[in-house]
């Protein structure tokens, strides 16, 4: 069935496309598009994106005008899958915080304590919890929700409308930030690593030398106690180190 579309075009088929992208991003975002997140906030906070930024990229639209229904489906799908890229990103960037958190929960002998995590809508550790909400209040403290905005508005550079999608480079870019966001997890949770390294090494010597000596009992409240000194030392710079690397994989798009 072919039905011709003349009536939609100029600025309301620019903002209904915009729209499909700053949509697609805002239901991605970490804290934004979250389950426990009203659908309606939502919404209203895709429209009011959209509105700011129609007139910004409505000259990457001249020549998009499509005459049936199924070209506009397909342009439609294109925005989409833009936006869902640029959300997706963010949403990896923060899985870098909850692999770092259990990495550091299983070193410290926490990792049995699980909460609901909001962020990411399922049960987690508890440290991995709290990275991921510290993360993403650090996030909004220094603004750096703001390059998810100009991340969506760069990305009619990279991927102008009604064009071809580079596929290939979009799911290597995927798949390199993934790797990149696993390694930063395992960066963040080094120092506790090490240090369960030498802490259980220690003991070891220490039964060896002192059979009757209960290590157990020893092991697991010093290592605990411990672990929480070193998170209260580098917190700091374990969020100053995250907050680069986000803000350094987001402007890829500006």
């Amino acid at each position: 069935m072919t039905i011709h579309l003349p009536a939609l075009s100029g600025i309301i088929l620019t903002y209904l496309l915009v729209f499909s992208r700053v949509g697609a991003m805002v239901m991605l975002l970490p804290a934004i598009g979250e389950a426990g997140v009203p659908a309606m906030v939502r919404l209203v906070l895709a429209l009011a994106i959209s509105v700011a930024l129609t007139p910004t990229v409505q000259s990457a639209y001249p020549g998009v005008a499509p005459q049936t229904m199924t070209g506009l489906v397909v342009l439609i799908v294109q925005e989409v899958t833009c936006g869902v890229l640029v959300g997706a990103m963010a949403r990896i960037i923060m899985s870098s915080l909850q692999v770092a958190g259990y990495l550091i929960a299983t070193q410290t002998g926490l990792a049995y304590a699980q909460t609901i995590d909001p962020t990411q809508g399922a049960q987690g550790a508890v440290l991995g919890n709290f990275m991921n909400i510290l993360g993403v209040a650090m996030i909004f403290m220094t603004n750096l929700h703001h390059l998810a905005i100009g991340a969506i508005a760069g990305s009619y550079r990279l991927l102008p409308p009604g064009g071809h999608l580079p596929t290939s480079d979009m799911l290597q870019l995927v798949v390199q930030l993934t790797s990149s966001s696993f390694a930063l997890g395992f960066q963040l949770a080094a120092p506790f690593l090490v240090f369960g390294f030498a802490l259980y090494a220690g003991l070891g010597i220490l039964a060896r030398l002192m059979p009757q000596l209960q290590v157990f009992f020893v092991a697991v409240p010093l290592n605990i106690m411990c672990g929480f000194l070193i998170m209260l030392a580098l917190i700091g710079a374990l969020m100053s180190v995250f907050l680069n690397y986000y803000a350094t994989s987001m402007a890829q798009f500006l």
